[in-house]
Formats: structure tokens, sequence, C-alpha cells
């Protein structure tokens, strides 16, 4: 799993690999993180969150949204993501009410603890998520 930052105009954009739709959501988050600040201190304790949508899409992009309120809320910098996909076949519902759920852990990071650049939002604006070949695919642009 892999990530890379990209310059994109006043915002910037996380690119991300995985071979696993769980691995690549840590791989965006961990991306979140290193937008945020160049350096993540060892302290932090991890707390768990979960998320559910109503797509694929959907749920990278609330799942980040809920990084950022935690972020707020906690005055924590996530890191050291871990998630889960469960998808609305595994998870016993179907028809039209079927849900993705990301369930997840993350280290939160005192903010007081890292000289952190304020990522304001997930955007909608050019996002991607796709299955290419071998390996899941995501590139997610961030308001700055």
């Amino acid at each position: 799993m892999s990530y890379a930052l990209r310059e994109h105009t006043a915002d910037v954009a996380v690119e991300a690999t995985a071979p696993t739709l769980g691995g690549l959501f840590e791989a965006v988050a961990d991306g979140l993180t290193a937008a945020s600040c160049e350096t993540v201190p060892d302290a932090g304790d991890r707390f768990e969150l979960a998320v559910s949508a109503e797509s694929r899409e959907a749920l990278l992009f609330d799942f980040l949204d809920q990084l950022i309120y935690e972020r707020d809320v906690r005055l924590v910098l996530p890191a050291d993501h871990e998630c889960a996909i469960v998808a609305p076949d595994e998870s016993g519902s179907g028809g039209a009410e079927a849900t993705w759920t990301v369930e997840a852990t993350a280290r939160g990071v005192p903010l007081d603890a890292v000289a952190a650049r304020e990522i304001k939002a997930v955007t909608y604006s050019e996002m991607r998520l796709e299955r290419r070949d071998e390996e899941w695919y995501a590139y997610v642009v961030f308001d700055v």
C-alpha cells in the first residue's frame, strides 16, 4: 500500500494504491495525515470509529470527513490508520438499503504535539475510487 501527495491548485490531493480496499482506505487516510504535517510523533492513544454509506465512493468520502471531524472534536491528528471494509453482501443486508461500512482505528496524536496544516474538508472534486488490475486505486482532493 502506498500514497503520494499531489499538488492541486490551492488544494492538495492524495493518490493511493493498495491490494485491498481496506488497505486503500488506510493509505488515503495516511496521505491525509502526511498532508497535515511533516512528521508525526509517537504520542497518542488509539480510538475507534465506524462509518457507513450507500457506495464505496461515499464511504471513502464520509470516512475521510469523519477523520477531519475527529481531529476537530478530539483535538488530535488521526494517524496510523487500520481499516476493515464490510461490503453490503457481507453485512446480511440487501436491496436498496444495502450499505458499505468501514470499521477503523487511528492513533490520535495531540495537535499541540505537531505543527499541523489545517485540512478544511475532503471534496468530491475529481475523486476516483476503482479497481485496476490487481490493486485498488484512489485519487482524493482536500480543501486546505
